[in-house]
């Protein structure tokens, strides 16, 4: 019999797939939390127009970086707390808002 050598690697480390959402912070009042306003577009079930909804979402941010009016890629991860279940993961564009704010902070 021919003997055959199995070999068994260990499959890499997969990350399941999580829910990314894109949104504009609305509120950076809480410690390491921000508000993210994401807006959504659906077609109407029945009249089939284009309906804009927006949902909030409370995300983590470890070192409160993000400031009202930035543009903000959350991530879904597992509860944080009783109303957090979203990670900040990249400020994808900062509001000219805050850049002048944060000018003003430094000229002081």
């Amino acid at each position: 019999m021919a003997e055959t050598t199995a070999t068994t690697t260990a499959p890499a480390e997969k990350i399941g797939h999580r829910t990314e959402k894109i949104g504009l912070v609305t509120s950076t009042k809480m410690d390491k939390t921000i508000v993210v306003s994401v807006e959504m577009r659906k077609a109407h079930p029945k009249y089939k127009r284009v309906v804009k909804t927006n949902k909030k979402f409370y995300a983590h941010d470890e070192q409160n970086s993000a400031r009202v009016g930035d543009q903000v890629r959350i991530r879904e991860t597992r509860p944080t707390s009783k109303l957090k279940r979203w990670n900040l993961e990249e400020i994808v564009r900062r509001s000219s808002l805050s850049l002048s704010e944060a000018t003003a902070a430094a000229a002081k």
